[in-house]
């Protein structure tokens, strides 16, 4: 993706701002980029850690504008996208949405992961991560046949994602509606303004992502704070976005998941519709699902100190048997976790014991099972 597209507030040669951008700066938000955007990453009220928390306890709200956008329309929408991505769009009617991959023809490797919201035969929304939606973008509209427009609406929506265990009852004052069950999404309006209100989000915890039009995007953001005052809302940075959505065992394209790494390595089967008679990569796929892969995805928990990073070594002796594809501190648990890609051939199991190389030092780790952590989201 072009960096060097602008939008309101941008400079021709720098990332893309936030519509919100502004009342970020207003809030003492440190930045840093994200897929090309200029997004906060944490707040001077507290930072990571008390973002990371309030969400688990309460509520949080973070700005996601720089996730793509784009429509799917025309005759046949549905079964289009059926015969390019993983997931099987008949399994899901109108109202529902489905985590979904964009995976190599060739390998099998996962272009992108997304969400996709049918709303019915003829038109599916997606939403893909920000640097990789222009790609997903270009795919689709090659291979769309003549009745189907295949839309970018990168810069024509906001995302804001209100999570945690409170998050319903912040919906509940803003007259929206929140009795949705998980992964279904429904129009409301609010303030003349028609958005999106769907119960996904990335952080474990029962939530929301509001898609709004980038015109009424600071209301709603306004609104969502001044109707969370009394839950003890917090403005969440990506920092924090981070450390839950790694606590919760979820993927990270780039990291987790990436041209180079299958639904299959990374335990993402489940999204995969292997019934289906096409989608990109089957081949490949059922290829490796039948030969077994050469590597699978896995937790890790430390139990000496120390802080796993991605892409180091994971260790049994002298052997290097994997990598960590996500590391960070569990402010919840208060330990090192990480998600690794182990070798298969190395035989390992739940509660088995390896080393993380962390700076030159070993640090012990026990191999468990994702999620690291119990949440509220049902």
């Amino acid at each position: 993706m072009s960096d060097a597209i602008t939008t309101p507030g941008t400079h021709a040669s720098g990332p893309r701002r936030s519509p919100l951008h502004e009342h970020h700066v207003a809030l003492g938000a440190k930045f840093a980029e994200f897929g090309g955007w200029h997004m906060p990453l944490e707040y001077a009220d507290g930072g990571v850690i008390a973002e990371h928390t309030a969400v688990r306890q309460t509520v949080g709200v973070f700005d996601v504008s720089h996730m793509g956008k784009m429509r799917v329309t025309g005759p046949g929408a549905v079964a289009f996208l059926n015969s390019c991505l993983t997931g099987d769009l008949d399994r899901i009617g109108p109202g529902r949405a489905q985590w979904t991959m964009c995976c190599d023809e060739a390998n099998g490797g996962v272009i992108d992961d997304m969400i996709a919201y049918r709303h019915d035969d003829e038109q599916v929304f997606l939403i893909p991560n920000a640097a990789n939606a222009a790609e997903v973008v270009r795919r689709v509209s090659a291979a769309a046949p003549p009745q189907v427009t295949v839309a970018d609406e990168h810069e024509a929506h906001a995302i804001l994602a209100v999570q945690g265990p409170a998050s319903a009852r912040v919906l509940s004052a803003m007259g929206l509606p929140a009795d949705g069950e998980f992964m279904s999404f429904t129009a409301a309006g609010y303030d003349g303004t028609e958005l999106l209100v769907c119960r996904t989000g990335y952080t474990g915890e029962h939530g929301y992502e509001l898609v709004v039009p980038v015109h009424a995007a600071a209301t709603v953001w306004q609104a969502v704070l001044a109707a969370g005052q009394a839950h003890g809302i917090r403005p969440c940075g990506l920092g924090a976005r981070d450390t839950l959505r790694t606590e919760a065992g979820l993927p990270l394209h780039g990291q987790d998941l990436s041209p180079e790494i299958t639904p299959v390595q990374a335990r993402c089967g489940w999204a995969v519709g292997w019934s289906k008679p096409a989608f990109w990569g089957r081949e490949a796929l059922l290829a490796e699902k039948e030969a077994g892969p050469r590597r699978v995805r896995w937790g890790l928990e430390t139990t000496g100190r120390g802080i796993p990073r991605p892409h180091m070594p994971v260790k049994r002796g002298d052997d290097v048997i994997g990598e960590v594809t996500s590391g960070t501190f569990s402010p919840t648990r208060k330990t090192g976790i990480a998600l690794a890609l182990l070798d298969t051939a190395a035989g390992l199991g739940e509660g088995d014991e390896v080393d993380v190389e962390v700076r030159g030092r070993r640090v012990p780790v026990r191999v468990v099972k994702p999620p690291f952590v119990t949440t509220s989201n049902r």
